[in-house]
């Protein structure tokens, strides 16, 4: 099999829902796809990811608590992120964690307590950090500032416009773009794409959740990662290979992949 001209890394995707993995990861590899993240939502799905990594050199894993789970704690989450559990590797950032108050599955209280917690954990430990935040900018930003945002630190399926972004970037944090990109109602991102210098974006599918145009509706995948790099091409008119290889470039430094230990 030839290998794909053009080579993307999906930096946030979700691979525990999905029947047969082993087949996700092949569609995923012949599309170009040569590495990506699983990103853990509670211990559960942290110590999957971690597995997952543990069996594929092109799959690393994250490991936190989203804010739809932080009535449930932490507990459990710093020995994954230390690596002291059994044979599994240690992860490549904490999170996703933040705020979501457009569904508030968990109360407001216990997501600001779970967020700030693995705010340290990132920093205590010199791993990067995932952010998830819905309707909830100014208070993420505001607990950032209080307990010291990480040297690496993404802002996930990254939703705002341009003023948002100019907040993000003030604090020396990444974007990750997803399919959300796509659709025509996103404008506001779209206009933050194009704002946003290329060496501080990622791409991401957020699979299963978001899949981009042509398949909006569809059960996302990794291998589509490929057309949100295709879209911010087009907002920013530049080659898409340039974007895949500079998003590429700046997952591997964001995450450390590579490093020794990694």
């Amino acid at each position: 099999m030839s290998t794909p001209a053009i080579q993307w890394i999906d930096n946030h995707c979700h691979l525990d829902g999905y029947d047969d993995v082993g087949a996700l990861l092949a569609e995923s590899h012949a599309a170009g796809v040569q590495e990506l993240i699983c990103v853990g939502v509670d211990v559960a799905t942290s110590t999957f990811c971690l597995e997952l990594a543990s069996r594929h050199d092109h799959v690393w894993g994250t490991a936190g608590v989203h804010p739809h789970d932080a009535a449930g704690g932490i507990e459990g989450l710093e020995e994954l992120i230390k690596g002291s559990v059994g044979d599994l590797p240690r992860p490549v950032a904490v999170g996703e964690c933040g705020l979501d108050h457009h569904y508030d599955h968990s109360p407001s209280e216990d997501q600001r307590e779970v967020f700030a917690r693995q705010i340290g954990l990132a920093n205590h430990y010199g791993l990067p950090l995932v952010i998830h935040t819905r309707e909830a900018w100014d208070e993420t930003f505001e607990i950032l500032d209080t307990e010291g945002i990480p040297p690496r630190t993404v802002f996930h399926c990254f939703t705002g416009g341009p003023e948002e972004a100019t907040a993000c970037l003030d604090r020396g944090a990444m974007l990750s773009i997803s399919g959300i990109v796509t659709f025509r109602s996103a404008e506001d991102v779209q206009e933050a794409v194009a704002a946003v210098p290329l060496d501080r974006l990622m791409v991401e599918t957020d699979a299963p959740f978001l899949a981009p145009v042509p398949n909006r509706g569809k059960t996302n995948r990794p291998a589509w990662v490929g057309l949100v790099g295709e879209a911010v091409a087009a907002i920013k008119q530049i080659p898409v290979d340039e974007v895949a290889s500079v998003t590429v470039e700046n997952s591997r430094a964001f995450y450390g992949l590579g490093e020794s230990g990694t």
